[in-house]
């Protein structure tokens, strides 16, 4: 995606969970084109991608029930889950070392979009470990709910985010993958309903 039609993306998408755009309101390319002073082409980008990750559906916002969150996350935990056991067997030094940076970050010191951004490499580099383009490509699809998770619990300071991140790379250090998968799996499920929780009482 070039950089106009991946600045809008993110405009379109933060709109979208800030509650900007309404689920009861239809979106067209005229619209949003004048809405965000450009041509409908980058729109149609954005639009396309959006409806890849679940944002938006035949033509509105589509806001998922607490269930459909829980089968997006079940997805997601099943495919980190696989990563993390393929990172067990293929990961070098130089792969934990980078993961391991991700968890020595002073979340005080930091702005939220920059601890979202490292939250979000930790996942990523997980992920790279399957090698799999066909698992990647189902794995951006989820992208702008893990966004919008990772938002939420950065924002509300979730108590252990990094830590949990730290534990699960001193499992792999230790050889212990079902450890290590298992630390993930809470980790997920844990951002699951901290999320929830406050997904389902906005003010």
């Amino acid at each position: 995606m070039k950089n106009v039609e991946q600045s809008i993306y993110q405009k379109i998408r933060n709109d979208i969970i800030n509650g900007d755009l309404i689920q009861n309101e239809k979106i067209t390319e005229t619209k949003l084109a004048k809405k965000y002073n450009v041509s409908r082409t980058p729109i149609r980008e954005a639009l396309t991608q959006l409806e890849l990750e679940y944002f938006i559906k035949d033509g509105y916002v589509f806001i998922p029930t607490s269930e459909e969150y829980r089968q997006i996350f079940e997805m997601r935990i099943l495919l980190e889950s696989y990563a993390l056991r393929k990172a067990a067997v293929v990961y070098t030094e130089e792969d934990l070392l980078e993961l391991q940076s991700y968890t020595e970050i002073d979340m005080d010191s930091l702005e939220e979009e920059q601890i979202i951004q490292t939250n979000d490499a930790f996942h990523k580099k997980i992920m790279a470990a399957t090698n799999n383009q066909f698992i990647l490509n189902n794995y951006q699809k989820l992208q702008s709910y893990i966004y919008l998770f990772s938002k939420t619990v950065i924002n509300k300071r979730r108590p252990g985010l990094i830590e949990e991140h730290a534990e699960i790379v001193a499992a792999l250090r230790n050889r212990n993958t079902d450890k290590a998968v298992a630390l993930l799996e809470q980790h997920l499920n844990n951002d699951l309903e901290f999320s929830l929780y406050y997904l389902n009482n906005k003010s």
